[in-house]
C-alpha cells in the first residue's frame, strides 16, 4: 500500500474529525458568508506526483478553493431554485459516502429496498396513487429525460414498433407539444434522438405561462397519430401551472402521453392552501420532481415517476451474464441510464424520516410566505415592478436599471444572489425561495441592498 494512503488509513478517525469540525464551522458561518463569490481567474496547479496526504489536501482546499465557494447552502442565495441540506439530509449524505453502496441491484445489499421505501414515502408526499412506480435519478433534467424516453417508447407501442430496438427513425413524425417548456425539455429531446426542433410551443393564456387549452386541443386535432404533451407544474419564471386535470381530460379525444415537469412546483402538494395547483398530477403518465430543490437534500437527487415501468425497462434494460433479469420488480439498472449509481436516496430517506410530511410542509409554507413578502416589498421600491403575481415561491420583477448591473451589485454586496431571466420580452430578475434556513430577517437584508442599488 502506498505510504501516504497507509498513513491516512491509520489516521482516518482524526481526519474525519478534522473534516467534521471544518464543515461545522462553515455551516455555523453561513449567515455571514457571502451569498455569491465572483471567482477570480484560476491558475491550475500541477498534479502532485507523490501525493500530499489527506490532511495537507484539506489544508490546501481551505486556503485555495473554499474562499471562492458561494453561500449557496445559505438563506440568502435566491438564484435559480436552490435548496440547502437540512441536518438530517447532510447526515444521510455523509453516510452515503461512508457505505459507498452501488444502489443498482439487490444481489448484495438492501440499498435498493431503502430506495423503494423512500420512493413510497415521496409518492405519499405528492399525493400519487400506488400505480406509480418511481426511481431516483440525478436531477430534473435526467428526470425529464427518462420520462420522455418512456413516452417515446409509448409512441412506438402505439405505432407497433420498438424504438429501443429499431431506433427513433422507426417512429416517423414525433409531435411533442408544450406551452412554456423548460430548457431541460429541449435538452432531453436532443439526448433521446427526437430532436429539439420537434417541440411545438403551443400558445399560452394571455399574460401567463400556462398553456391555452383551446389552442392545445386545436393543435392535437391537427396531429396525425399519437403525441407527447409536456405540461408544467410550476414554470421557472413565474411558477405558473397548467391545468393538469383539464389537459388529461383531452385524452378522451386525443391520443397522447402526458409528461408533467413538476421539478419544484410539485411541492405545492404539501400545502393545503396551494394543493389545488397540482390537481390532476396523478393523471399523468410520467412525472419529474427535483429533490435537491425544495426537499433540501444535497445536489444529485431527483425522482422520476411513471405508470409504465414495463416501457421504462424496454428502454433502459441492461442484459449481461452477471446481472439479474428484469422480472416483475426490476433492479434500478434496468430503469435509468446508469448502471452504477450512488445511493442518492439515503439523504432523502434521512430527511423524510427526521422531519416527516409536517416538517417539510412547514418549509414549503414558510418559503411561500417569504416570497409573497418579498414581492410585496419589491412592488413598493421606486424603479421596480412585478412582472407576474407571486403564485408560489418565485418573484419575477423588472427594474428601471440594467438587469446585469443590479445583479452584479447585489452579488458584490454578499447580501444576496439573484438570477436573470426574460419574461414577456422584458429583461428581469428572479428571486426563488426554497432554502430551509431562510427567515424574514434574510428577506430584509436582501431588500435593503436592492433598495440601495436601485436608489444609487
Amino acid at each position: 500500500m502506498d505510504s501516504r494512503l497507509a498513513a491516512d488509513l491509520g489516521d482516518l478517525p482524526d481526519l474525519l474529525t478534522a473534516a467534521r469540525d471544518y464543515a461545522a464551522g462553515i455551516l455555523a458561518g453561513l449567515d455571514d458568508r457571502p451569498a455569491a463569490v465572483p471567482p477570480p481567474p484560476a491558475v491550475p496547479a500541477p498534479l502532485p506526483v507523490d501525493g500530499l496526504g489527506a490532511a495537507k489536501a484539506l489544508e490546501i482546499f481551505r486556503e485555495r478553493w473554499a474562499p471562492g465557494f458561494s453561500g449557496s447552502a445559505g438563506p440568502r442565495y435566491l438564484g435559480f431554485v436552490t435548496g440547502g441540506a437540512t441536518p438530517a439530509a447532510l447526515v444521510g449524505d455523509w453516510l452515503t459516502g461512508t457505505f459507498d453502496q452501488n444502489a443498482s441491484t439487490r444481489q448484495d445489499s438492501s440499498a435498493v429496498d431503502l430506495e423503494r421505501e423512500t420512493v413510497a414515502w415521496l409518492r405519499f408526499l405528492f399525493g400519487l396513487k400506488d400505480d406509480f412506480s418511481g426511481t431516483f435519478v440525478s436531477g430534473a433534467t435526467m428526470s425529464n429525460t427518462v420520462g420522455l424516453a418512456i413516452g417515446r417508447e409509448w409512441l412506438g407501442e402505439r405505432k407497433g414498433v420498438s424504438v429501443a430496438r429499431q431506433g427513433v427513425a422507426a417512429l416517423g413524425d414525433i409531435p411533442v407539444l408544450s406551452g412554456a417548456p423548460h430548457s431541460s425539455v429541449y435538452k432531453a429531446l436532443s439526448m433521446i434522438g427526437i430532436g429539439r426542433d420537434q417541440l411545438r410551443v403551443v400558445t399560452t393564456q394571455d399574460g401567463r405561462e400556462a398553456v391555452d387549452l383551446v389552442a392545445l386541443d386545436a393543435v392535437l386535432s391537427q396531429v396525425s397519430g399519437p403525441a407527447i404533451v409536456v405540461a408544467n407544474a410550476g414554470t421557472v419564471n413565474t411558477v405558473d401551472f397548467d391545468d393538469l386535470r383539464a389537459i388529461a381530460a383531452l385524452k378522451a379525444e386525443h391520443d397522447f402521453w402526458l409528461h408533467v415537469d413538476a421539478a419544484f412546483g410539485g411541492f405545492a402538494a404539501l400545502s393545503p392552501e396551494h394543493r389545488h395547483l397540482v390537481d390532476g398530477l396523478d393523471l399523468a403518465d410520467s412525472i419529474g420532481i427535483d429533490l435537491h430543490k425544495w426537499l433540501n437534500v444535497p445536489y444529485d437527487a431527483a425522482v422520476q415517476f411513471t405508470r409504465r415501468p414495463d416501457l421504462q425497462v424496454s428502454v433502459f434494460q441492461n442484459s449481461a451474464a452477471y446481472l439479474t433479469e428484469p422480472g416483475p420488480d426490476p433492479d434500478p439498472f434496468h430503469l435509468t441510464p446508469e448502471n452504477s449509481r450512488r445511493l442518492r436516496a439515503l439523504p432523502a430517506w434521512f430527511a423524510l424520516a427526521a422531519y416527516g410530511a409536517a416538517g417539510h410542509r412547514e418549509i414549503v409554507e414558510r418559503d411561500i410566505a417569504l416570497a409573497h413578502r418579498f414581492g410585496d416589498e419589491v412592488a413598493r421600491i421606486p424603479g421596480a415592478r412585478l412582472l407576474s403575481p407571486v403564485r408560489l415561491n418565485v418573484v419575477c420583477f423588472a427594474t428601471d436599471r440594467d438587469v446585469r448591473v443590479v445583479l452584479e451589485a447585489v452579488a458584490a454586496s454578499g447580501e444576496g444572489f439573484l438570477t436573470p431571466t426574460v419574461h414577456g420580452g422584458v429583461p428581469a430578475l428572479r428571486a426563488a425561495f426554497s432554502n430551509w434556513r431562510t427567515q424574514a430577517g434574510d428577506v430584509d437584508r436582501v431588500l435593503a441592498v436592492l433598495r440601495e442599488v436601485l436608489a444609487s
